[in-house]
């Protein structure tokens, strides 16, 4: 329930709030746990510029991380990777097909739920909702889902991966498969440690390259009007700063400020997050749309962590 408060005073506690995002007291789970626990009590004070705001600063802190990762390692990892995201799509879009099928979920709902479980969440339902022509309520449900669905694994795949005793390398790559969103696979791969983290953002990255692949088929199987693609560029400059790390090590210094940055950049992403995820923004989702988005993501996760594990 919302507390009667001043516009100012909100304000004031949601600036104090991401303030406190950029102390070494919050990582990204309890960001996004305070920014949720903030929309529901106080509201969203700039919420009009909120998914702008955390596209963009996402963007920029995963271009900071970059400085802190050798092109080399990320080269093996997206070469271990490749084949593993390429059947982890292919399997994902055709159950999250069946499923929906079976659910008797809107079609187009269900399509884009699939596909941002499939690839990189909330920017691969952005990708393809205008090339099936979907209107504002499907989009909203399946982001919805999904959004839901990535804050719950950032705050239980650390835990789980402990339980099950992976390693840095099982778990970023875990995480690169079984999570929607770039954020939360950031940001639970950052809390397991920094090798996963480094996995974990390079096979991302190059599984959110199967946007471009992706869009392409929606469009020849499509009969909607919108023929534009989009294509994530920002991994472009990803790719930059970690060459520039690696071939230029004499400024460490200055790229271990810009990681640190780009680190608290990524906190006050998932506040942000935290604080887009209203009650109502839930309840609008409905049930069977939710408990697709929950089968095809229990799945992948199960049948990812088990062939890593054997």
């Amino acid at each position: 329930m919302s507390v009667q408060i001043s516009s100012l005073v909100k304000k004031i506690i949601f600036i104090v709030a991401i303030i406190c995002c950029f102390t070494p007291f919050i990582d990204t789970p309890l960001a996004l746990l305070i920014g949720f626990i903030i929309a529901q009590t106080i509201g969203h004070p700039f919420i009009q510029f909120n998914q702008k705001a955390t596209s963009w600063l996402l963007k920029f802190s995963v271009i900071g991380l970059g400085f802190g990762m050798n092109i080399h390692h990320a080269i093996e990892a997206g070469k271990s990777g490749l084949l593993f995201t390429f059947f982890s799509i292919t399997l994902t879009l055709l159950f999250g097909w069946l499923i929906g099928k079976w659910m008797k979920v809107d079609g187009k709902t269900s399509f884009l739920i699939s596909s941002g479980t499939a690839i990189c969440g909330g920017s691969a339902i952005a990708a393809v909702s205008p090339i099936v022509n979907a209107d504002a309520k499907q989009m909203s449900v399946a982001l919805g889902t999904v959004f839901i669905l990535n804050s719950v694994a950032l705050l239980i795949f650390p835990t789980i991966g402990q339980w099950l005793n992976l390693s840095q390398q099982q778990f970023g790559l875990w995480c690169a498969i079984a999570i929607h969103d770039t954020s939360s696979v950031v940001g639970a791969s950052a809390k397991y440690g920094h090798d996963a983290l480094q996995i974990a953002t390079t096979i991302k990255l190059e599984r959110a390259l199967w946007i471009i692949p992706l869009s392409i088929i929606t469009v020849l199987f499509s009969k909607g009007e919108t023929k534009k693609i989009s294509i994530p560029y920002f991994i472009g400059f990803y790719i930059l700063a970690m060459c520039i790390g690696t071939y230029f090590p004499e400024y460490d210094t200055q790229y271990s400020l810009l990681v640190l940055l780009a680190k608290k950049g990524l906190t006050v992403t998932l506040f942000l997050i935290g604080a887009g995820l209203s009650i109502d923004a839930i309840k609008s989702v409905g049930v069977k749309p939710l408990l697709q988005g929950v089968a095809l993501w229990v799945l992948i996760s199960v049948v990812s962590v088990a062939v890593i594990l054997l």
